[in-house]
C-alpha cells in the first residue's frame, strides 16, 4: 500500500507538469483551431532559460532559496511568454487566412528551428541543474513520507491552473478569450480585438509551458534539447484525454495521465511507460473522441 501511495504522489506531480503544458495546447486550439506543435519546444526553452538564469544570476545564493526559485519562475515565465508572442507574430499570424495545413507546416518548422537552436547554443549533451536548490526532505503525511519536491510541484501546478481557470472565467480578457473561441467573427462585431486575444493566448500558454520546463529541471536535475518532443506529445495526449479546447479538461487529463503512467510503470514495467501513455490516447480516440470533458459541437460551414 505504501508503494501505491508513493507512485500516486509521483503521478500527481508529473501529471501537474503535463497539465500545465497541455493548457497551452488547449488554449491555442480553442481560439485558433490549431495544434501548436512548437509548444513542446517552448517548454524546453523554459528549462534551458531557467538553467541559464540560475547559474548566471545566482538567485538562490543572493536570495532565500524559496524567494530565489519564485523570482526565477517569474522570469522564466516572462521570457518564454515573449518567445511565444514572437512565434505567433512571425509563424502564425501571416498564415491566419491560409489553409490550416499551412499553419501546421509552419508550426512543425518552428519546432525544428527551436530544437536545433537549443542544440547549437547549449550543445547536444545533457545539461545538469545545480544540486541542492530544493531541499531533499520528505514530509510525513499520515505515516507516508512524501518527498517535499513532489508536494511543491503539485501545489504550484494546482495554484497556477486554478488561477488560469478563474482568469478565464471571471475577467474581461478571459471573457473575450471565450468569445473568440466560440466565434471570432461575432466577437469582432461585438468590439473584441481578436488579434489582441490571440496574443494573450500566446503569452499565457507558453508562460505555463516554460515554468513546467523549469519544474522538470529542478525535479530531475538534467535536461536535453529533445525532451520537448516527448513531453509535448504526452501533454497533447493529456489535452485530448480531457477534451481538446477545454481548459478544465486539460487539467484533468494531465493529472490522470500522470497517475496512469506512474502506476503502469510501477506495476507493469518502466519500459512500457511511454507505450501506456500513448495507448491511453488510442483508447480515448476510439471510445470517446471528444475527450472526457469535451462536447460535440456543430462545425460552422
Amino acid at each position: 500500500m505504501e508503494e501505491f501511495f508513493q507512485q500516486l504522489t509521483n503521478g500527481l506531480a508529473v501529471g501537474g507538469i503535463y497539465a500545465l503544458i497541455a493548457l497551452g495546447y488547449t488554449m491555442v486550439y480553442g481560439v485558433l483551431k490549431l495544434i501548436n506543435f512548437a509548444h513542446g519546444d517552448l517548454f524546453t526553452i523554459g528549462s534551458y532559460l531557467g538553467l541559464t538564469l540560475l547559474t548566471s544570476l545566482s538567485l538562490t545564493d543572493r536570495l532565500a532559496p524559496a524567494a530565489g526559485v519564485l523570482v526565477l519562475a517569474v522570469m522564466v515565465m516572462g521570457l518564454v511568454a515573449v518567445v511565444g508572442a514572437l512565434l505567433e507574430r512571425v509563424a502564425y499570424r501571416p498564415l491566419r487566412q491560409s489553409p490550416r495545413l499551412s499553419a501546421v507546416v509552419s508550426a512543425l518548422g518552428a519546432s525544428i528551428f527551436f530544437s536545433n537552436a537549443l542544440m547549437l547554443i547549449y550543445g547536444a549533451r545533457f545539461q545538469v541543474y545545480p544540486q541542492g536548490i530544493l531541499p531533499k526532505v520528505a514530509v510525513n503525511i499520515f505515516g507516508l513520507y512524501v518527498p517535499l519536491v513532489r508536494i511543491l510541484i503539485l501545489a504550484a501546478s494546482v495554484v497556477m491552473m486554478l488561477a488560469l481557470y478563474f482568469f478565464i472565467q471571471k475577467t474581461r480578457i478571459g471573457t473575450a478569450i471565450r468569445a473568440a473561441a466560440i466565434d471570432q467573427d461575432a466577437a469582432r462585431l461585438m468590439g473584441i480585438d481578436v488579434d489582441r486575444v490571440i496574443l494573450f493566448v500566446f503569452l499565457i500558454g507558453p508562460a505555463l509551458g516554460g515554468v513546467a520546463g523549469l519544474m522538470v529541471g529542478l525535479h530531475y536535475g538534467q535536461i536535453n534539447f529533445t525532451m520537448g518532443w516527448v513531453y509535448g506529445l504526452k501533454a497533447f495526449t493529456a489535452a485530448i484525454l480531457g477534451g481538446i479546447g477545454n481548459i478544465p479538461g486539460a487539467m484533468v487529463g494531465g493529472i490522470l495521465l500522470g497517475v496512469i503512467e506512474a502506476l503502469g510503470a510501477a506495476y507493469l514495467s518502466i519500459a512500457w511507460k511511454d507505450a501506456i501513455a500513448f495507448g491511453v490516447l488510442i483508447i480515448i480516440l476510439i471510445v470517446r473522441p471528444t475527450g472526457l470533458l469535451g462536447e460535440r459541437v456543430a462545425e460552422k460551414v
